[in-house]
């Protein structure tokens, strides 16, 4: 039996669900198939619940401000971590619930099954031919976990089991302190583990820029042991127990919580049946823009393009590859400036261009200390550092990274400055509310302004022809 259609869509995670509803704009022929559990990385196992379990153990932390702050009775808060794990869960069923139905809602035109292809248009799932005139790929990525740890058995977790448990041995090493790790180590310190953190580079939380990851691993500190710049290695002692090897020490725990980052899943496919080159790890070439495989109709979407996967853009990339599949020759989408943010407390972000993508000596870098910042330190949140990038010639924002309160939201500001086009004059003429953490931003603009030897000749405000309609009547 053969069926034809439009447009096959693998994979029902953020990437491949917005394309299909990118694609049912123009066609209601659209197949999607699926192999494996349905709700999207993200909502099943990455960042919905990471940031439930963030949210309890940032709370739970707090209690040592408000006891210094002159609130009682917070020496007889507990966590109960079973309780903690079951309510993750609890919301993580909530959260999967819409991606689950969307898909099983397309009925026969959802299939649950492995393809594979035979060419650029066909592929064979469950014993069906399927016809296509385009396909995109978006089948996701896998936790790494190094071959020779799996004799350690569940002694080893990743990100897609940890929030299965229904408790947790006290004792934990997180061996990989990317954003991932950074952010669980943090989260499962905080609520009251013994936890040892192992990053193989000198920088953690995914940033570039070494003062800025000197920072955040200052604050990772302050709550859990942290070893950069060595390998380390894992074995099974006598007691059950494992016993991680860096950089000439060595520590015991219960059990480890690989992240190592993620690999796309490629397997089984049968791109090597396609006319487009491999890389060593299976991955095709593709065009960046449009996301398409050589002149085949062939996309490839999320995270298993490698790209950046972050589920925003696993949702853009799903918009455009769907968009040119069923529209191919189009002019092609731009992306959006690039955002990520790591939900530690203080929060890491890297915006726009990160400092090991500045073009060499073009750039100044405005800072900003966030130990002294007002309203951070009202609330005993004032740690952390802010850098801004901005072209020395015409005072263009280019980038930042930051491990700081509220990083989140100031990223945020920053995307959008960048994404605009704005120059320090710019972002500088904008509204900055007090006490704010974001007059911190501020101070960063300024300080990379100075930098630029410009005098001023008027104050920060737009001239009255540059204002908005709302403003030309006053207050």
């Amino acid at each position: 039996m053969t069926r034809k259609t439009d447009l096959v869509i693998i994979g029902a995670g953020t990437a491949g669900l917005t394309a299909l509803k990118e694609a049912r704009r123009y066609t209601e022929d659209v197949v999607l198939i699926n192999d494996g559990p349905l709700g999207t990385t993200c909502a099943r196992v990455g960042c919905m619940p990471s940031k439930a379990l963030l949210a309890v153990a940032h709370a739970y932390h707090r209690r040592a401000f408000l006891r210094e702050a002159g609130v009682h009775g917070t020496q007889d808060l507990s966590v109960d971590l079973p309780a903690v794990l079951r309510r993750v869960r609890s919301l993580r069923d909530g959260f999967i619930a819409g991606p689950i139905k969307t898909a099983e809602s397309l009925g026969e035109r959802f299939i649950d099954g492995a393809p594979r292809f035979l060419d650029a248009n066909t592929l064979e799932v469950r014993g069906q031919r399927i016809e296509t005139r385009a396909t995109v790929i978006a089948t996701g990525s896998d936790p790494i976990v190094p071959k020779a740890w799996a004799a350690l058995g569940d002694r080893v977790l990743t990100s897609d089991t940890l929030f299965e448990q229904p408790d947790l041995g006290r004792r934990a090493a997180v061996v990989g302190l990317g954003g991932i790790g950074s952010e669980l180590g943090q989260a499962l310190a905080q609520v009251g583990l013994e936890v040892h953190g192992f990053n193989l580079d000198e920088t953690v939380a995914g940033l570039t820029d070494p003062e800025i990851s000197a920072a955040m691993a200052e604050a990772l500190q302050a709550d859990m042991t942290v070893s950069l710049g060595a390998e380390a290695a894992l074995e099974h002692t006598p007691a059950g127990t494992v016993r991680v090897s860096a950089g000439g020490g060595e520590w015991e725990v219960d059990w480890v919580l690989a992240a190592l980052g993620r690999r796309p899943n490629l397997r089984g496919l049968g791109l090597d049946l396609l006319p487009v080159d491999l890389d060593a790890r299976g991955m095709p070439a593709f065009d960046p823009d449009t996301l398409r495989l050589g002149d085949l109709p062939v996309y490839i979407a999320g995270d298993v393009n490698a790209l950046r996967p972050l589920m925003h853009e696993a949702a853009d990339q799903g918009r455009v590859a769907a968009y040119h599949a069923l529209n191919p020759g189009s002019e092609c989408l731009a992306k959006r400036a690039p955002l990520g943010i790591v939900f530690t407390e203080p929060n890491a972000a890297r915006v726009g261009l990160p400092f090991a993508q500045l073009p060499q000596g073009r750039c100044v870098v405005g800072a900003a200390d966030f130990r002294r910042q007002p309203r951070a330190l009202m609330a005993d949140r004032n740690a952390g550092r802010l850098h801004v990038y901005a072209d020395r010639e015409d005072g263009r924002i280019l980038g930042a990274e930051m491990a700081v309160p509220d990083g989140e939201h100031l990223a945020h500001l920053l995307a959008w400055a960048i994404q605009q086009g704005l120059a320090l004059d710019d972002a500088l003429q904008l509204p900055f509310y007090h006490p704010v953490t974001a007059e911190g931003l501020r101070s960063a603009l300024q300080h990379a302004r100075r930098q630029l030897g410009e005098r001023h000749d008027r104050p920060d405000l737009p001239l009255c022809h540059e204002a908005a309609d709302w403003a030309l009547g006053g207050d």
